[in-house]
Formats: C-alpha cells, sequence, structure tokens
C-alpha cells in the first residue's frame, strides 16, 4: 500500500519536474504534450499540476491557455494567482495584473511578497501610480514592505512613475539593500534623466563594497549616454578592459557601450566595439545603424541593414521598427515602402510595434491617404496606434478629423494616456481649435491617474498665443504647477513675433536670456521680434552678444528624395553638381510669379546691414528653394504627383511666400514637412493658415 503511494507521489513529481523543464526552456510544444499525459493520469485538477501548467503557458507566451486552466480549478493558492499575473505581464498585458488583484482581494487567498512585486512591476509600466501607492499602503499594513523582491520593485515603480524622490527615500530607508536595490536606483535615475546622480550612486556603492555586475554596467553606461557624459563613459570602458571583465560577450554590457558612443556622436568607437563583439546582439546592430543613419550616412545604414539580414540573427520588429523609423525622419518614401513589403512577409507582420511605425513613417512622408487606409486595415490597435494616427492628423493641420478620431477611440474602449492627450492638443493648436483645445486640456488636469509634463501645457500656451491671448498664456506658464522649461518660453515668444508684441515679446526674452543665455536660438528669435519692429539698436546689440560669444545657431538643411537618393542642401549651398541649373530655374519661377502675381522678396527675412541685391541672391539660396529648385529640374514640372520638402528648421516666412506663390503659377501641389509640421501649399494657399 505504501509502496503503490510512493510510486504515484513519483508520478506526479516526474510529471510535474516536466513541466518546470518545460517552462524554463519555453518548449510549448513539449509542454502541451506533458499537459495532455497529466489529464489522462487524472491530475488534472491537481492544484500544483495546474500551477506548474499556467506557469508553462504564462512562459511560452499563450496566456489563453493559462487562463483556461486557472477558470478550471476547483481550488487556487497564492501561486496560481501570482503565475497567471506574471503570465499576463509577460504577454505585454500590464492592466490585467491589476484587475487579478483586485479580484484576489475577493477571495479567501491572501497575497505574498511575488504577488506584490509582479503588481508593482504592472504599476510601473503603466505609469499608474495611484495604484502603486494603494498596493505600497497594504503591502506595508501586511508587512511585506521591507522584503528584498518587494523594496527593488517599489523603488522601480516610483521611479517609472516619475516619482523619483519617492523612490530616492525609500532607497536610502531601506534596512538591508542588495545589489538589485543598487542596481534599481542607478536605473532609476538614469531613466529620469539625472545621469549625474546615476554616476554618483556608481561610486558609492563600491565604496561600500559592492561589486557591480552587468546589470549596474548597463544602467551607468545609459546614465553616461542620457547626460552625454563621454568622458565618464569612456572611463567606465577603460575600467572594464583593465579589470579583464568580459563585456564583450555580455550582450548588454557591449550593446549600452556602442549606444553611448552613437548617442555621443562617437561612430568610429562604437564601430570599433561593434566589431570586436564576438556575439552580436540584435540591439547593438540596430544602434549602429540608426547612429550612421542619424549621421546622415544611410550608404553605411543601409549595408549594415543588409549584413544583418544576412547573418543568423532574426531581424526583429525591434530593427524593423527601428529601421522604419529612420525612413520616417528622413521622409524616405520609397525606402519605407520597401521596408512594409519586407516586414509583411515575416512573422513580424502581427508586431503591433511594426504596425505603429508603419503607420508613423506614412504619416511623417507626408502620404495621409495611405496612413488612413493602413490605419483602417490594421488587425489590432492599441493607445499608441491611436495616438500615431491623432499626431498625423494634427501635423497635416486636420483638427477636426484628429478630434473625432479621439472620440471614436474613446467609444472603442480605449483609454487616453498623457501621450493621446498631448497629441490632441497639439492637433488644436496647429488648426487654432481654442476652446477644443481648452476643453481637452481641462479634462487631462481633472484626470489624476495622468501625469502631467511640460509639453502639455507648452501646447496650451501655444493654443492661447495662436489666438493673440498672449498675457493669459504667460500666465498659465508662469502659475502652472510644473517648473517652466526652455520650450515653453521659446513657444510663447515665437507668438509675440506672430503678433509683434515687443512688449511681451522683450519680457519673455529676457526670461529665456537668464535661463539659457548660451542658446543662439534665443537670440535670434528676440531679433527678429525687434528687426520687424525696427527696434535696430536693440537688435545689433543682440547680433553682437552672439558674436561675442561665438554662438552658432544650428544650419538649416532641407532635403528632397529624387530617383531614391536623397539630396541635402545648406543655406547658400552651391556645392551640387546641378547648382546652376537649380539657380536658373528658380530665377525663372521668381520672373513668372513678379509677373503673374506681383510677388516679391520678403527681404525682412534677410540681414537689414546688406545690399538689397545681396538680400535677394540670399534669400534664393535658402535650403527649401535650392530642395524646390532640383525637384524641378529633375522633371517636377512635367510631374503631376505633389514635390516633398523636407527641413529640420521651421519653414521661413519669405520661402513660405515663395511657395504659396509657386503652387498657384504652376498649378502644383508642394508638400513642405518643417520641424513643427507639414505645409500642404496648393493654388497659393497653406493648410497652416499662415500661422506655423
Amino acid at each position: 500500500m505504501q509502496q503503490g503511494a510512493s510510486l504515484l507521489m513519483s508520478e506526479r513529481q516526474r510529471l510535474a519536474e516536466l513541466l518546470r523543464k518545460c517552462s524554463k526552456n519555453f518548449l510549448y510544444d513539449q509542454g502541451k504534450e506533458v499537459h495532455g499525459a497529466v489529464v489522462r493520469k487524472g491530475y488534472g485538477l491537481d492544484l500544483m499540476i495546474n500551477n506548474d501548467i499556467i506557469d508553462l503557458y504564462g512562459k511560452c507566451g499563450r496566456i489563453e491557455f493559462a487562463r483556461a486552466v486557472f477558470d478550471r480549478m476547483p481550488d487556487r493558492n497564492v501561486v496560481s494567482w501570482t503565475a497567471l499575473m506574471c503570465g499576463y505581464l509577460q504577454a505585454g498585458d500590464a492592466r490585467r495584473p491589476l484587475l487579478l488583484l483586485r479580484e484576489m482581494g475577493l477571495s479567501s487567498v491572501k497575497p505574498n511578497e511575488f504577488t506584490f512585486s509582479t503588481n508593482f512591476k504592472a504599476c510601473g509600466i503603466l505609469g499608474a501610480l495611484v495604484n502603486g501607492k494603494q498596493i505600497h499602503s497594504l503591502c506595508s499594513k501586511r508587512g511585506y514592505e521591507w522584503y528584498p523582491v518587494v523594496g527593488n520593485s517599489i523603488i522601480d515603480m516610483y521611479s517609472r512613475s516619475g516619482q523619483i524622490s519617492d523612490a530616492e527615500y525609500l532607497f536610502h530607508v531601506m534596512p538591508i539593500r542588495s545589489l538589485i536595490s543598487w542596481n534599481v536606483m542607478i536605473a532609476g535615475y538614469a531613466l529620469e534623466g539625472e545621469g549625474a546622480k546615476s554616476l554618483l550612486l556608481f561610486k558609492k556603492m563600491q565604496k561600500q563594497g559592492e561589486i557591480p555586475d552587468e546589470y549596474t554596467f548597463t544602467s551607468t553606461l545609459k546614465a553616461c549616454t542620457v547626460s552625454g557624459a563621454i568622458l565618464e563613459g569612456t572611463q567606465i570602458h577603460a575600467f572594464l578592459t583593465v579589470r579583464g571583465i568580459p563585456f564583450l560577450n555580455q550582450k548588454i554590457v557591449s550593446g549600452s557601450l556602442i549606444d553611448l558612443y552613437v548617442k555621443c556622436g562617437r561612430l568610429f568607437e562604437a564601430h570599433k566595439v561593434f566589431n570586436d563583439v564576438e556575439q552580436k546582439s540584435v540591439i547593438s546592430w540596430t544602434a549602429l545603424i540608426i547612429g550612421y543613419a542619424q549621421e546622415v550616412n544611410l550608404s553605411v545604414a543601409l549595408d549594415l541593414f543588409r549584413e544583418l539580414r544576412n547573418s543568423s540573427i532574426p531581424v526583429d520588429g525591434f530593427v524593423v521598427s527601428s529601421m522604419m523609423g529612420v525612413f520616417a525622419d528622413f521622409a524616405l518614401v520609397e525606402l519605407g515602402k520597401q521596408m512594409h513589403a519586407y516586414a509583411e512577409k515575416k512573422p513580424t507582420r502581427t508586431d503591433i510595434s511594426v504596425a505603429n511605425s508603419i503607420l508613423d513613417m506614412y504619416l511623417k512622408c507626408g502620404l495621409i491617404g495611405e496612413a488612413e487606409r493602413y490605419f483602417c486595415d490594421m488587425l489590432a490597435k492599441n493607445v499608441i496606434s491611436w495616438t500615431v494616427m491623432i499626431t498625423g492628423y494634427g501635423k497635416h493641420g486636420l483638427g477636426t478629423e484628429a478630434i473625432h478620431l479621439f472620440k471614436r477611440m474613446q467609444l472603442e474602449n480605449v483609454e487616453p494616456d498623457a501621450v493621446a492627450y498631448l497629441a490632441i492638443l497639439s492637433a488644436c493648436s496647429h488648426a487654432g481649435l481654442v476652446e477644443e483645445g481648452q476643453e481637452y486640456f481641462r479634462r487631462f488636469c481633472n484626470d489624476h491617474r495622468l501625469k502631467r509634463r511640460v509639453e502639455h501645457y507648452a501646447c496650451m500656451a501655444d493654443i492661447l498665443g495662436r489666438a493673440g491671448r498672449l498675457r493669459e498664456a504667460k500666465h498659465l506658464i508662469e502659475n502652472m504647477p510644473l517648473k517652466p522649461n526652455i520650450g515653453i518660453w521659446q513657444t510663447l515668444l515665437s507668438a509675440c513675433r506672430v503678433h509683434r508684441d515687443v512688449e511681451i515679446g522683450r519680457e519673455v526674452g529676457e526670461i529665456l536670456l537668464r535661463l539659457d543665455s548660451d542658446n543662439p536660438v534665443n537670440y535670434v528669435m528676440m531679433s527678429n521680434i525687434f528687426a520687424d519692429a525696427c527696434c535696430w539698436k536693440e537688435c545689433e546689440k543682440l547680433r553682437g552678444i552672439v558674436k561675442a560669444k561665438g554662438l552658432k545657431k544650428e544650419a538649416g538643411r532641407s532635403w528632397v528624395e529624387i530617383d531614391k537618393q536623397i539630396h541635402f542642401f545648406y543655406n547658400g549651398d552651391d556645392a551640387h553638381p546641378l547648382f546652376e541649373s537649380i539657380h536658373d530655374i528658380l530665377k525663372e519661377m521668381e520672373k513668372r510669379m513678379k509677373e503673374e502675381i506681383g510677388y516679391a522678396y520678403d527681404t525682412s527675412f534677410s540681414l537689414h546691414d546688406v545690399e538689397e541685391e545681396s538680400k535677394q541672391e540670399g534669400l534664393r539660396l535658402h535650403s527649401e528653394k535650392l530642395a524646390i529648385g532640383l525637384a524641378l529640374v529633375c522633371g517636377g514640372l512635367d510631374d503631376e504627383k505633389p514635390i516633398r520638402i523636407f527641413k529640420n528648421l521651421r519653414v521661413c516666412g519669405d520661402c513660405h511666400e515663395f511657395i504659396k506663390g509657386l503652387s498657384m503659377i504652376l498649378c502644383k501641389v508642394f508638400l513642405v514637412r518643417d520641424a513643427n509640421r507639414f505645409h500642404k501649399f496648393e493654388n497659393g494657399i497653406c493648410s497652416c493658415k499662415d500661422y506655423w
């Protein structure tokens, strides 16, 4: 009798061990077979076995099967609930663990440290601070707060939710700190952009005898990246090398080092590390490809991508999304379409992040019709999908369509997050929808689950500024609950120039120069306001300061894609082999515009202390005009398709008037994407209604 029970126990134990082995190695098919054996042998209602089955399906990404097993269980313990929560979290559904925790609270089963830890992770992913604080309170009452796995998760949750001071406090009052605690806090500072604090903590932990691991180095290198601390980053690189730490075999460390060098513009060093890495990760490949692309070395970037495709490393959704982002940023329509076709043939076609990046590419390339069709055909949409489309409508000045889509999103039970509200506020701003913008801003501020950012207030300030309500916009900035940044004051200063309000412009300009005295953009914006008002002495004074400080404004750069090749132009650029033809066709267009519609240069956008003829020549050589000239030279006059031009900065006022006139005399559509929005020029009218 005793022997039979022992055999029965060993069979049960053997099945449990098989399930755990399949779970650990993500062996879904084999695990499914063991599940079948479990049912056949009569263990279908066994609590321990069912917990192992839930864990197996959760780790293998079959959460629907895990849920089915859970729902059929006659009895559940804390392991059952926690395993299902973990499964949902691994499947990318961070909301479901929180719902399960609430459901668990109605049962007789009490959460343990792993249940709490899982739910803090879910709150951190969602940025659900209110939920996180409630769980923190419950956790403290139950006496789990200082369990290491829980304490570390709480710090991580506060860090991810933007409450770095709360995370910092908990870290300092922790009775026992493990290496994980230090790593979480270092990563939290880096996530918040406080790289200097990460580096200080990195030094402090070593003084206290903690030995850094690969996660420490990864977070510290990320801290160097966010703060641009290339010197400290190279010191860490040297430390790794001198200490003989095998970082070239550690994918996450080597990937972070490559990313640091790329983000700090050290492509030579990045490529050298990349070449030395024995087992290259997809993240390392992607970082280097994006680095070359952002430095406008697209040929090397594309060559690297082809090498990656031919390697043994699978091209996953992260790579495709990243490449799509490059094509979107540079508006490379044809390459974007090719990547879309490539993605459709791969398993990544079901990846929602890939779908969102394809949608974004079409919108940033100005293909609003293709984007709408693609959006409608998407198999699945998340809040990011809706936000991307709303943002696209906003950039094209289609505020009404953006509002309609926002309402549709809510009707389909998709909760808008802080980024979605930012998108709708931006759309209202671009379309001049003041009342609608105020209503959405009010709703957003009243939803205390959402984290407010300066950008939300900047949109509202822009909406008011566009309407000429400059004092009201300034009052909003001065009384908002967040510290105003440089960008929000620049937004208001730009509105002051549009409405030629020198008084408020001077007030705002003085604030900006106090906050950011070495930024040439602030001096240029102020100088333009004074120049428009013919306040030449103040204008000259600002220009003198810029010269004395040796400040240089970012160069204006425009580009156009012709026959799958991208052509870049800078202001005054005469290096293109077709420059003479470009110059001639621009002069011809100017002559026609003068004769047909009375066009004249707006020389207020040129220096006031040079001859009129030189002013006109300088304006003719603006980068956006040169790009248009090349498009016209290369068949644009005969082609019925719109001409698409892209610029890294705001399009200048004279070029804006020039393109409006050109669209009228040529009966041609011009699409221009600048740093702020899309401008659709047609029949002498721009979609921005002359406010940008």
